[in-house]
This record gives structure tokens, sequence and C-alpha cells, in this order.
């Protein structure tokens, strides 16, 4: 077993926000438990001062564990990224030990409070991470955080390739990702990656009413890990985690329902909308896959006028199953939010039998930022009690996780409150539609499907613009990605349906 102290955003600086008892309690703590290492996931200080730098380096070295230190966007101002190699150590690098590697990146961006792993650093990464590949536990660690979290007021700052990144170390089979930066402590698992968040060590600013605390991070021999949260005032909050296996699984279940998820067929004359891809698609749903639901996640049309609104319903109303569509940012421009209601109506709760579909509306004009609210939230997590005893599935415009090849803003801007809702009352799937481009997996034990453009040229997968086919099982679900002109699948999760659920018993 490997015990590591996961501490971050210290802010270590002479005026009153540093809280030097918290960090002296928390490091005289790790240096009497058994800890094999400490890893600081960053900003050591608090302005990237030259005092600070060397206040910063006496109070490092009270640390008597083996010590990985890494820059945080407070480290790289004022150009301190060039002091924290001087008074710190290296910004990124590589530990290794028997089954262990950790490999730490700066993902620091001068002056701004946004991050990134981009170009050199992130080829860097790749050819780290095949060249350990034969590691039993392997950890990335950088600053910024990678998934949205809870209680963090508007979401911003996660990394620009947040997507990118995410994608390479679930297929690289990365065991752990560590991070600060937004000072709350918080641990998801991704798939079988685990994501941990560290609060702050000894900052005064922490959120919501929160304490300064520090992570425990414990690698057993039989690949669980477990992690603990632990605050200065002794409250804990433990997890566990275990990889799945084996990762391929076959449905022994009945088929129970089949849902056809689109998003972004952006109907309009211009030459970017592909007419012949979507009537193709729209022959294809209704010939050969033949769903009891079809789902478009948004953006309908180019823009909210009447002719392409016009355009879109004569397209939409040739599909033989029942539909669900919720508005994206592009419907509701111009008159689209009145016009989003004259064609297709209000997103309203659908049920079937034990199904239950949640529109959730995310768009707001003229932004490509949405957001739910805090009283969409409380909605939500009402509507997901009332159903509880039945499968639930949210649908929703905007992306909750990082999307590979896109710019990653922020683009709900409450998100990570949004996932924690979502995860926390284990609802059974999740689909999206932002971003151009198809993407699965599971948070927690929440599977997020986000669908690719049906027929938008602009997009940003190279499969082609595709449509999702999902499958529900009593066991398990299944998510493909179809090209939407020569039908070709991709595979984006299969995921297994928890054990005991009501919904399954109420036949």
């Amino acid at each position: 077993m490997i015990r590591i102290a996961h501490i971050s955003d210290t802010h270590i600086t002479q005026d009153p926000a540093f809280k030097s008892y918290a960090y002296d309690l928390i490091v005289n703590e790790v240096n009497r438990s058994d800890f094999d290492l400490v890893i600081h996931t960053g900003d050591v200080t608090n302005q990237g001062l030259k005092e600070e730098y060397e206040h910063a380096s006496y109070l490092i070295r009270k640390i008597e564990k083996p010590l990985i230190v890494l820059p945080g966007n407070h480290d790289a101002r004022n150009v301190g990224y060039e002091l924290f190699e001087k008074y710190i150590g290296p910004l990124y690098g590589v530990y290794e030990r028997d089954d262990l590697v950790i490999i730490w990146i700066d993902s620091t961006i001068p002056d701004l409070s946004d991050g990134r792993v981009g170009g050199y650093k992130f080829r860097w990464l790749k050819e780290k991470l095949e060249e350990y590949s034969h590691k039993k536990f392997k950890i990335v660690a950088a600053h910024h955080h990678l998934v949205p979290l809870p209680d963090t007021g508007r979401e911003r700052n996660v990394l620009y390739n947040a997507g990118d990144v995410l994608d390479l170390l679930l297929r690289h089979e990365v065991n752990l990702y560590l991070c600060g930066h937004k000072h709350v402590p918080n641990v998801y698992s991704i798939e079988d990656l685990v994501v941990v968040n560290a609060g702050c060590t000894s900052c005064r600013k922490t959120r919501k009413g929160d304490v300064n605390s520090y992570n425990i991070i414990k690698l057993n021999g039989d690949g669980r890990i477990d992690v603990t949260i632990r605050r200065v005032t002794g409250d804990e909050e433990k997890k566990s985690y275990k990889s799945v296996k084996p990762k391929l699984f076959i449905p022994k279940g009945k088929h129970l329902l089949r849902i056809v998820q689109m998003s972004e067929s952006n109907v309009s004359d211009r030459i970017y909308f592909r007419k012949r891809v979507l009537e193709n698609a729209i022959r294809a749903i209704n010939e050969k896959y033949k769903p009891d639901l079809v789902i478009h996640c948004g953006d309908i049309v180019d823009v909210g006028i009447e002719r392409y609104y016009e355009a879109a319903a004569g397209y939409y109303e040739k599909i033989k199953a029942e539909k669900m569509i919720v508005p994206g940012h592009n419907d509701i421009t111009y008159l689209g939010y009145d016009l989003f209601k004259e064609y297709f109506g209000e997103p309203e709760i659908k049920e079937f039998g034990d199904f239950v579909f949640i529109p959730l509306l995310t768009a707001q004009y003229e932004t490509p930022i949405g957001v739910v609210g805090r009283m969409g939230q409380r909605l939500l997590k009402s509507l997901l009690e009332e159903h509880k005893e039945k499968f639930t599935a949210v649908v929703m415009h905007h992306n909750l996780i990082p999307i590979p090849r896109s710019r990653e803003l922020g683009f709900l801007e409450d998100a990570g409150n949004v996932l924690k809702i979502l995860t926390e009352e284990r609802t059974e799937l999740v689909m999206t539609g932002h971003g151009g481009n198809a993407f699965g997996v599971r948070i927690e034990r929440t599977p997020i499907v986000n669908a690719g453009s049906v027929s938008w040229e602009l997009q940003r997968d190279p499969f082609g613009n595709s449509f999702n086919l999902i499958d529900i099982y009593e066991d398990m679900i299944v998510a493909f990605e179809i090209q939407a002109t020569w039908g070709s699948r991709k595979l984006l999760g299969i995921w297994k349906i928890k054990t005991e659920v009501p919904w399954k018993n109420n036949g």
C-alpha cells in the first residue's frame, strides 16, 4: 500500500489571507503520519512575488516527506514561474517508485486564472503515459480542475483543452488525476479514472463556510483507491473506488428501450447546412433503427427566424417515433424563443412506463453560455426525487463534461452544481448536445452522452456528421455513434446498470 498526502492552494504570503496556523497543523499531522510522499498541486504563493517565494521556500521545507510541488495560476503571476523553478522546483516532471508513476505538469497560463495543457506539453504528457504504460498505478497531477466542481460560483478556469486531456487520460488508463485551484475538496470517478480535487490548505478563501483541508490517498495492492478528505476540524469524508473488470459486457437482460439522440442540425439556407445528410439520417432512423424515442438536444435551427423553423418542422415531422426536442442557444436567437414554442412546443416530461425523461432548459438569449440557475437546480432535484422509483433520464443542450476537440470555456456556468445533483441522485442517463463532437463517459454511476452534429458542416468530429443510438437493457446501457451518411458505428460506451434499482422491480 502507498499513502499519499495531497495538499494544495497554500497561498503563502505575508498578509492575513495566509492562515499559518492551518498550514502548521496540516504539515505537523502529515509529518507524524506514515505517508510515503506529499503532492502539492499548486498555488504555493499568493502573487508569485519574490518575497513570497522566499517565505514559501522556508515553509515548504517543514514537510519531512518526499515532496512533489507543481505550479498554480497564482504562482505564475508576475513572471513567478521563473521564480518557482529557482525556489521550489521543476515545473513538470516524473516520479517513479515500484509500481507507481506520478507525472506532473504545468497547466498555468501567465497572468490568467485559466489553464491549458496544450502544444508541446500535451505531446510530452502523451509520450510519458506511453513510456510508463506498464505501471500498475499511474497518477497525473496538474493545478487546474478537469471537470466542473460544485460550490464554486460561476464555472470557469477549467483547462481550455480539458476534453482532450480527459480523453488522453482515459485512453491510457490513468488511475488518478490530482488537482486543486478552486478551493473545493471533491472526488469523482470518471469511468476508472478517479479525479481528486484538493481544498485549500492554508488560505482564508474557502467556499460556503468550509474550513481548510487536505486529502489522504491510499493505493492498495488489490487496485482499490481510497480517498479521504480530512478537514482541520477532524471531520472526514471517505470514498473508495476499484476499477471495473471486464471492460466489455454482453447484455443478458431484456431489451427495454431504444433512443436516437441528435443535436445541432442547424437547419438553414447556408452552405454549412447539409440537407441531404439530415434527410438520409431521418430515413435511416425510420427504416433501420426504429427507435421508441428520438431526442434532439438543441440547435435545431441555425438562427431563430421563421423560414428556418418552418423548414426544420418539415424535416422533423417525418420522424415516425415519439420526439423530445429541447432548445439550444441558436434556437432562441432573434424570434426563436417564441418560434420554438410555436413549431415544437414547450418541452415537457415524457414517461414511457418505468422510464421518465426530464427536459432541462439551459439556453440563454444571444450567448452560447448556458445556465440552469438556482431555481432550476431546486426543480431538477425535486423532479429526480419525485421519480426516483423509475429510470430517470435528463435531456439538455449544454454539455456537463468537457468535450474533446473543443475549447472549454465553461459553457454551462453552473455545471458543477448541476453535475453534483445528477450524480448524487444517481440519475440513470444524461443526454447533452453541445460542442459538435460525440462523447460518452460515466461519472460516478451516471452515464453522460453528448451528441455530435447531425447535419452541420462546422463540427469537430473526425467521424463526421452523426447521431447516437442508445439501447437500454435490464442490466446495461449501450451507446453507439452512427455516421449520418454511411451508417458506420463507433462505440461510445457500455455501462452496467446498478443491480438494485426500484424501477426494475415494478413489473
